[in-house]
């Protein structure tokens, strides 16, 4: 008799990695699908607010999606929804908590929208998408890999922002006090809300030009 080996999938398996890196490039939730930018307009006028908030959705959106994909095969069609929205509410909680008791003063600056992350869109289109169709792991690290496109475009976005609007990153000097001396001044436009739009829009720009298959596949 042959026996048939049941092996297991690595755990950092090519496909799972791939899960992880493509959302960094080509399947990026904001670039590609043009998700998520609300948090753009309203936490990158500076740095560090956008890195929590970056942090804050990915550790919603991973946890979230595995567990969503440990409950997928006992949630009733008909109430999915529900369900989805009050596990993201019950992280959410969890992460504004915890902002509060370790960086009052962040969570301060984040003010409401550390709670907007329950209407972020990519969360809702991963937990559809993937982890009601995958397994634990792999939505696990599909939650990490879109967390990660989101958050380094909304870095990259403040950065840009704080950079040329204060003269500043993580509210440290970077622009030398004597380029103020020649005339240069802060670009009061980078703070406004619109700005934050225009910025993510030449990242879009950029990456399409770079990667002439998505245009095409748009």
């Amino acid at each position: 008799m042959s026996t048939v080996k049941n092996e297991r999938e690595p755990l950092f398996s090519a496909k799972n990695i791939r899960l992880m890196t493509t959302p960094l490039n080509k399947e990026n939730p904001i670039t590609k699908q043009v998700l998520g930018i609300c948090s753009a307009l309203a936490v990158t006028v500076k740095v560090e607010p956008a890195i929590v908030m970056a942090i804050s959705v990915m550790a919603v959106l991973a946890v979230g999606n595995l567990v969503i994909s440990l409950l997928r095969n006992t949630i009733p069609n008909r109430i999915r929804i529900i369900v989805q929205l009050v596990v993201i509410a019950a992280l959410v909680i969890l992460v504004d908590q915890v902002l509060k008791a370790y960086s009052y003063d962040v969570s301060k600056q984040l003010s409401v929208f550390v709670g907007l992350i329950i209407t972020n869109c990519i969360i809702m289109g991963r937990f559809e998408a993937f982890a009601m169709g995958n397994k634990p792991w792999p939505s696990f690290l599909d939650g990490l890999g879109n967390a990660a496109g989101y958050g380094w475009i909304l870095i990259a976005v403040a950065v840009a922002r704080e950079l040329f609007g204060s003269g500043t990153i993580m509210g440290m000097t970077i622009i030398p006090e004597g380029f103020y001396g020649f005339g240069y001044v802060n670009n009061g436009l980078m703070i406004l809300p619109p700005m934050a739009l225009i910025v993510v829009a030449v990242i879009i720009w950029i990456q399409r030009a770079r990667n002439k298959d998505m245009v095409e596949e748009n």
